[in-house]
């Protein structure tokens, strides 16, 4: 103890540090009282050595709850297919096509359809790079340790998203068939390529705001950036393919018959075949640790130069539930996004508040409210998927709800999640419902002048 002692006395002399600051740190004293009360559980022994030797969340399912939670749907959108996003975080894109399948597959009589994600994944990078760029030139002015040109730099480009980013896309380059551009191992595998991507636009990035803030004439500028941009081009080409500027189109419906092939543009095919206004669309989030009834933008959270920032109404999960079941009863799946990580039976496919208790196992609490975990980092959405069916009792209200994943077939219940309803109301954080779902005074708040909040908000990360 006269050692410890020393070491503090010197501590102090070497920092600075006075009494008052070393009163925070740990004596021995405290120390030995911790050690004490753990050793005075002698089932603490036993526990110690399972966790030790054991998967902590193996250790921590809750048999109990074995079996409770069904697979059965009162109602559910048609929809056939799982699709399976691999190695790469574009749920987002998935989740975004997969709303729009059912739509194709009821008009055609298909038995089986995809578009191609790569395809629209290729566009989204490609407008991702010129977004950057664009943005490194707005803020060259500002010193390279500003916050704003920090989160820039940090985060120059990914493979995220969320239904702003997608519906832009598709309004700009349409939708084709995966038959047209398939998937290719870097698509499958985003992780080698986004790093060399962030690598080149990093280095992009610094060569743009030295350009931006020289006397070279405008012209040249230009150049320089289209230069930069020629180069992600051929990095994503090489990577992905080239994206095709008209392809053919063939099918067989389910009663075996074969269309006649016939050549669309990408802009066309959507329209053909969807046709749809994305603007009609609605993103709604449940976020209590903001005021409800609001009308928020992310700055920055888009993919497009020109398109749109993340904007969403904030909403009691009581009221976007009770829009979500008009969508699904009309037979319209919905974008849905949360933090899948939480409580998730990927093995049953189930997603329940009391599929693990980690709370008994190593005897301590986990008491945060939704809120709590939302400012202080400890959760956010982090996956999306297609909402596509709901169980409704007798009387009105819901107790499930079933979620189109694209994670294969394998994983999950045949590749879709069953969720609790307290499950949504814990971990759901955005969802997108037409807009002939919603009520007007709903509706009105998108006439708001929208509060904006910084890209660095810890809720705002892109799904993947």
């Amino acid at each position: 103890m006269k050692k410890l002692a020393l070491s503090f006395l010197i501590l102090g002399l070497f920092t600075g540090l006075n009494a008052q600051q070393l009163k925070g740190s740990l004596s021995m004293k405290d120390i030995q009282q911790i050690q004490e009360t753990f050793n005075e559980t002698p089932e603490n022994k036993a526990l110690m050595n399972a966790v030790t030797h054991n998967d902590i969340k193996k250790l921590a399912v809750n048999r109990s709850n074995d079996g409770k939670l069904n697979h059965y749907f009162s109602n559910k959108v048609d929809s056939k297919g799982i699709t399976n996003q691999k190695s790469s975080g574009r749920c987002w894109l998935y989740t975004g096509l997969n709303t729009m399948r059912p739509m194709v597959q009821e008009k055609y009589k298909l038995n089986e359809f995809e578009f191609s994600q790569t395809y629209n994944f290729f566009w989204d990078q490609f407008e991702k790079a010129n977004l950057f760029l664009e943005i490194a030139i707005a803020t060259a002015h500002k010193p390279i340790d500003d916050r704003e040109v920090e989160w820039l730099f940090k985060h120059p480009i990914g493979d995220g998203g969320q239904w702003t980013t997608f519906a832009d896309n598709v309004k700009k380059y349409g939708l084709v068939p995966t038959s047209a551009m398939p998937d290719t191992y870097q698509s499958e595998k985003t992780a080698m390529m986004s790093r060399l991507l962030r690598r080149k636009l990093r280095e992009d990035g610094l060569r743009i705001r030295e350009i931006t803030l020289s006397k070279m004439h405008e012209g040249l500028k230009i150049r320089a950036k289209n230069q930069m941009l020629a180069d992600i081009y051929r990095m994503l080409v090489l990577s992905l393919g080239e994206p095709p500027s008209s392809f053919e189109w063939q099918y067989k419906d389910k009663d075996g018959n074969i269309s006649q092939p016939k050549t669309y543009t990408p802009q066309e095919f959507y329209n053909e075949l969807i046709g749809i206004n994305l603007d009609d669309y609605v993103m709604f989030m449940n976020d209590p640790s903001k005021d409800y009834h609001k009308l928020y933008e992310i700055s920055y959270d888009r993919n497009l130069f020109e398109g749109n920032n993340w904007t969403y109404v904030n909403l009691p999960n009581e009221t976007i539930k009770s829009f979500a079941k008009k969508s699904i009863l009309n037979n319209e799946a919905m974008y849905f996004s949360c933090d899948v990580g939480k409580q998730l039976d990927s093995k049953n496919g189930t997603l329940d508040l009391n599929n693990y208790n980690y709370e008994d196992l190593l005897g301590v609490k986990f008491a945060m409210t939704k809120k709590e975990r939302i400012l202080s980092a400890e959760s956010g959405s982090t996956h999306g998927m297609a909402l596509v069916g709901v169980n409704i009792l007798a009387d009105g209200s819901t107790d499930k709800w079933l979620l189109e994943n694209s994670w294969g077939a394998e994983k999950g219940n045949k590749g879709f999640l069953t969720m609790t309803d307290a499950w949504f109301d814990e971990y759901m954080f955005r969802l997108i419902i037409h807009k002939k779902f919603v009520d007007k005074e709903t509706l009105k708040i998108l006439e708001q002048d929208a509060i904006l909040l910084p890209p660095w908000d810890p809720m705002f990360a892109p799904e993947q």
